[in-house]
């Protein structure tokens, strides 16, 4: 752990964890047995993941769905699925990067897998575009949820970007337009989709990938209409007030779940889902598979007449009360 980038409240598990590291040097080095005291220093480092990682607040929560070292749409393509071609293209502009899909296989069964993807370093991240899609990626997107529904297989999405791109470029290409075209076309399709929260799911950006019959989240990621900082950018004029305004935004997954926007919450190892991606992969893969055995019992109109409503009692309140 002290190696990878760290967050400001997880500075005394880096501490605790550097202090492991100088004891095993010590050890290699001059050959004496400090299992006692790794031992009690392993069981501290324990303590304090559980500890802190059980009671974040809500913009903590959003520093742990944008950490660096968090698994993204690649790295669950690799443990949760096999066999995965991908697909490239809008047939119109071009290839996006920041949104990859293709045909894959989970437990035998075909699906298409469609995600957000960032990069784990600079020249990554600009040929990603950080995760924020073009236009294009979208309409790729609903190219391939086209071509799965014409075969009959289900939509898999994973969510994981601050955002649509809001360059000039991207706006003169109908940016608007290809996110608005996803949003009707994702509710009228007829074909189980599932959709993972798996960090930031940022405004229309993800929710371009996201009209879907389950919308599961990680336990850390988030969820929202606007970041944290430009909410408070808005209301406060300053960033510094994005913590209360990541309390306001009702982002976390706990928060979402009780609101009736999240459909289940995937529990990640202490310390995060980038502490652990193959223990994070195997509770997500039983999630999806258990999710897609409860929409492949329904026929399609059942289901379909399902997500409509789902959607169609979001934001709905009552002042009887």
């Amino acid at each position: 752990m002290a190696s990878m980038p760290h967050l400001e409240f997880e500075r005394d598990m880096v501490e605790v964890q550097e202090q492991i590291e100088k004891l095993l040097d010590v050890a290699e080095r001059k050959g004496i047995d400090v299992s006692g005291e790794l031992s009690e220093l392993r069981r501290k480092l324990e303590s304090l993941r559980a500890s802190t990682y059980r009671n974040l607040e809500p913009m903590q929560q959003v520093q742990v769905a944008r950490h660096p070292r968090r698994p993204y749409t690649l790295d669950y393509l690799d443990r949760i699925f096999e066999d995965f071609i991908e697909l490239h293209g809008d047939r119109s502009f071009r290839d996006d990067a920041a949104v990859v899909g293709g045909w894959a296989s989970v437990n035998g069964d075909s699906v298409m897998v469609i995600g957000h993807q960032k990069g784990r370093d600079m020249k990554e991240n600009l040929h990603r575009n950080f995760g924020m899609p073009h236009p294009e990626g979208y309409r790729k997107a609903l190219r391939l949820m086209r071509m799965a529904e014409k075969f009959g297989r289900p939509v898999i999405t994973f969510i994981d970007t601050p955002g649509a791109y809001p360059g000039i470029g991207a706006e003169k290409r109908g940016q608007a337009e290809a996110i608005a075209m996803n949003l009707r076309e994702m509710a009228r399709l007829r074909i189980p989709l599932i959709s993972v929260v798996i960090g930031e799911g940022g405004s229309g950006g993800a929710l371009a990938l996201g009209v879907t019959d389950r919308i599961l989240m990680l336990e850390h990621a988030v969820y929202s209409v606007i970041s944290p900082e430009g909410c408070a950018a808005i209301l406060w004029r300053s960033a510094e007030h994005r913590g209360k305004a990541a309390d306001a935004l009702k982002l976390t997954s706990s928060d979402l779940l009780r609101l009736g926007v999240a459909d289940d919450v995937i529990e990640e190892p202490a310390g995060g889902a980038h502490s652990d991606w193959d223990a994070t992969a195997a509770s997500l893969r039983q999630a999806i598979l258990r999710h897609l055995g409860e929409l492949r019992s329904m026929d399609s109109e059942t289901r379909r007449r399902a997500r409509w409503a789902k959607y169609g009692q979001m934001g709905a309140w009552s002042d009887n009360d």
